[in-house]
C-alpha cells in the first residue's frame, strides 16, 4: 500500500515510501461529519504511540454527503484550530466510486476482510511495518476502541 506518491495538504509531494518500517493507520476523514470529533482521539493515538513507530496518515475525501467541501487549506486550518492535528493530511481525494483514487482502489480490492467499500468518513486501514493492510475498522470504531488498540500495539510489538 506504500507504493504510491501523494500530494500533502500544503502542496509537496510525500511518497508513502518514506513510512516503510513504520505502522501505518490510514484514515479517510471529513470536517463536517458526525464522526469529525474522532480527530482528537487520532491525535491522541498519534501522540502516544508515534514515537513507538505510529504514523496515522488523513486523507480528506468528500464521497458521503458533502461532509469535505473545504479546500487543503480549509481543510488544514479546521484540523489545526480544532483539534490540533499533527499527523500527515494529504490533499483530497476521492475514496470510492469511478474516481477512486489508486490508493484506495489498491486497499478496496485487497482481499477479505480488508477490501470492500469504503463505508464511510472515518474508516481506518491498519498497514504492518512492510506495508501490508492487516485490519481494517470501520467508521463507528473510534480510535479509543479496545479492539483498535490491541491491533495497533500489536503491530508496534512486532
Amino acid at each position: 500500500m506504500l507504493d504510491f506518491t501523494m500530494k500533502r495538504v500544503d502542496g509537496t509531494e510525500q511518497p508513502l515510501t518514506d513510512y516503510q518500517g513504520k505502522v501505518v493507520m490510514m484514515v479517510n476523514v471529513a470536517s463536517k461529519c458526525g464522526l469529525t470529533p474522532q480527530y482528537k482521539g487520532l491525535q491522541a493515538l498519534y501522540e502516544k504511540y508515534n514515537g513507538q513507530g505510529l504514523e496515522i496518515l488523513g486523507f480528506p475525501a468528500n464521497n458521503f454527503m458533502g461532509q469535505e467541501p473545504g479546500t487543503d487549506d480549509e481543510i488544514a486550518t479546521f484540523c489545526d484550530m480544532n483539534y490540533n492535528v499533527t499527523f500527515p493530511l494529504f490533499s483530497k481525494i476521492s475514496v470510492k466510486g469511478d474516481d477512486i483514487h489508486p490508493l484506495y482502489k489498491a486497499i478496496t480490492t485487497a482481499p477479505d476482510p480488508i477490501g470492500g467499500d469504503v463505508q464511510w468518513n472515518f474508516q481506518k486501514y491498519l498497514l504492518d511495518r512492510k506495508g501490508n493492510a492487516v485490519a481494517k475498522f470501520l467508521p463507528m470504531v473510534t480510535p479509543e476502541d479496545p479492539a483498535l488498540i490491541e491491533a495497533l500495539e500489536a503491530q508496534l510489538a512486532s
